[in-house]
């Protein structure tokens, strides 16, 4: 408790702030992070990146989602002292995969797992205010399905697309506009739709499978300030109005890329029963895959002078998740 001693209280009453000119001033200063709040992020990735990864090694089916919860935060407070998370933690299992911000005080990470399950482990630790936010999807079982398999690739194929896109000058709603054409791209390989890419963005159907933004800013906040600053307006259209900036990008902003592809059911019966957009859907495959709920691949990354630093650290590829969750089966959970 701070007790006054009377001796400056005319002075700090009689002091003016111009909140108007100082908020923006700020908001740069936290946008643009220092060689110091870079290593503190390092930081924050890596332990949390542990966190998943020792999630990975002891998650089965018939446990409780959120016993894995629990698994990241003791993790990440043993081994790395960070005593919060950045945010709550989303842990959706099954159909949970595809409710964006599942996890809440109505939906408490309380499902039972089950075999066949994808788990999507939305969960990032803190450390001294400095946020982290990763996404992990797998199987529960270890082994993706066929279908599992083709709608994780797709979205690991455009998270990798932007990755390389990545660089000062690039315009942040143009990055959500490439995931939204490789996704595209993907399912009409896949056979989930069918027609011309170049029409499906004109009627936007990139938002019904990702209707949420391709990621934001992270710092002090996981969703940091400075998003919308003065002169950068919000682009009204589906998907891209989510985007929580649409600045052009510059060295030492730090931001998350998290494209995803999800099954969700009111989203998709509005899109068939919207003619412009239901022509693009092929109905009779699209049902066997709306069980998978959905994935989403979440990595952290500073902007540098010729590209981005992938501050993230996780098993990516299919073959890199099944071989890790493979040994993760015969070993032990961390000394408590």
């Amino acid at each position: 408790m701070v007790v006054s001693t009377g001796k400056n209280d005319d002075l700090i009453l009689g002091f003016q702030v111009n909140n108007i000119l100082l908020h923006p001033e700020i908001v740069e200063c936290r946008l643009i992070k220092t060689d110091m709040e870079l290593e503190v992020l390092r930081y924050t990735n890596r332990i949390s990146s542990e966190a998943h990864k020792e999630v990975m090694k002891h998650v089965k089916p018939g446990q409780k989602e959120y016993e894995m919860e629990s698994l990241f935060q003791h993790y990440c407070y043993k081994q790395g002292g960070m005593r919060h998370t950045s945010y709550t933690c989303i842990c959706g299992s099954g159909t949970n995969a595809s409710i964006l911000h599942y996890g809440h005080a109505g939906a408490p990470n309380s499902k039972t797992i089950e075999d066949g399950d994808i788990c999507l482990f939305d969960m990032g630790g803190e450390y001294y205010c400095y946020s982290s936010d990763i996404t992990c999807s797998f199987p529960a079982n270890g082994k993706f399905t066929a279908n599992q398999r083709a709608i994780y690739e797709a979205v690991l194929k455009s998270s990798r697309a932007v990755m390389a896109a990545i660089k000062p000058g690039v315009a942040w709603p143009d990055m959500h506009r490439l995931a939204d054409r490789v996704h595209l791209e993907e399912l009409v390989k896949i056979g989930i739709l069918k027609g011309s890419v170049e029409d499906m963005l004109k009627a936007h159907m990139g938002s019904i499978f990702m209707p949420h933004g391709l990621g934001h800013l992270l710092g002090i906040d996981v969703h940091d300030v400075g998003g919308y600053p003065e002169g950068v307006e919000r682009i009204d259209e589906p998907g891209l109005k989510s985007l929580r900036t649409a600045r052009v990008l510059q060295e030492r902003m730090v931001l998350t890329v998290e494209p995803g592809i999800y099954f969700i059911d009111h989203l998709l019966d509005q899109a068939l029963a919207t003619p412009s957009q239901s022509c693009f859907i092929n109905n009779d495959v699209l049902p066997r895959f709306r069980s998978i709920g959905g994935v989403r691949i979440e990595d952290d990354i500073v902007v540098t002078a010729s590209g981005m630093e992938l501050l993230t650290c996780v098993p990516r590829t299919v073959e890199e998740i099944e071989a890790f969750m493979a040994e993760g089966c015969d070993s032990k959970a961390f000394d408590h």
